[in-house]
């Protein structure tokens, strides 16, 4: 028993050399034709990092040929099951570009997009690849909206602007949580007048009100009293929106501090 699988393993050692071998000589002596083939076979056998070589090797002999339409969608594939999401996404781009008519172009189009969703960085203070996903994904959303993804597609827009705003939210809070007020009662305005509909709204308003309170109570004497009055606007401004506002209680201590404060300063100045 033990002698034969000895011999199994030094057959399976065999062909694994062999096909080593013969792929070697394909990628760098075989003919173009030779290496399509092969490249082919490799694909279909999901060898997609093998075939990746092939393929980008035979794209100048094959480019204006009948050809070449499978090679690009094949190799835009390839690097998409390797998870080289941004390659992928670049020849899937160049597919729906070069191919308008091909029967492919829906699904190209999609695997685009995901393939920009499934670049973005977890956690990055740039953005710039969600808002590069959300612009593809929009695109497919015009360009297919009766595409049985439809519902996936939306989904992911509605999912990536949320981090948006999230991100947007955080950075105007960060100036309020280390104590640059000036700078967060403006990131607050900036954050509100960008997301229009925001479900951070009544966050952002309440902190905003916050931030100007704590500004105008820490004012020299000749800013305070503008300052105080800009920070009564604020609060009217939140409960405007949110008439029933979860920060109820805290706004009325915030009101009553600085109606207080304005009494002093008006009558200092008096």
């Amino acid at each position: 028993m033990l002698k034969f699988k000895h011999i199994f393993l030094f057959l399976l050692f065999t062909v694994v050399l062999t096909s080593c071998g013969d792929f070697t000589k394909v990628l760098n002596k075989g003919t173009s034709a030779e290496q399509y083939t092969l490249a082919t076979e490799l694909y279909e056998k999901e060898k997609f990092n093998k075939a990746i070589q092939l393929f980008e090797k035979i794209i100048p002999a094959y480019r204006g040929k009948p050809q070449m339409e499978r090679i690009q969608y094949m190799l835009s594939n390839a690097y998409y099951q390797t998870k080289n999401y941004l390659l992928a996404a670049y020849h899937f781009d160049r597919f729906t570009k070069n191919y308008a008519k091909s029967t492919k172009k829906e699904e190209a189009s999609y695997l685009s997009a995901r393939c920009y969703y499934l670049s973005i960085p977890r956690s990055s203070l740039d953005q710039s690849d969600t808002k590069t996903a959300i612009e593809a994904y929009q695109k497919f959303i015009d360009a297919y909206p009766e595409s049985d993804k439809i519902e996936e597609a939306n989904g992911l827009v509605k999912q990536m602007q949320l981090r948006l705003e999230k991100k947007h939210f955080d950075i105007a809070y960060q100036y309020y949580h280390t104590g640059n007020f000036k700078a967060a009662v403006i990131a607050f305005d900036n954050f509100m007048s960008d997301n229009l509909g925001t479900s951070f709204k009544e966050d952002a308003l309440f902190y905003r009100s916050r931030a100007a309170y704590d500004l105008a109570m820490r004012s020299v004497d000749f800013k305070k009293e503008q300052r105080i009055k800009e920070a009564l606007k604020s609060i009217k401004r939140l409960e405007y929106n949110f008439s029933d506002t979860k920060y109820k209680d805290e706004i009325e201590k915030i009101r009553k501090s600085l109606k207080n404060e304005l009494l002093q300063t008006v009558s200092t100045i008096k």
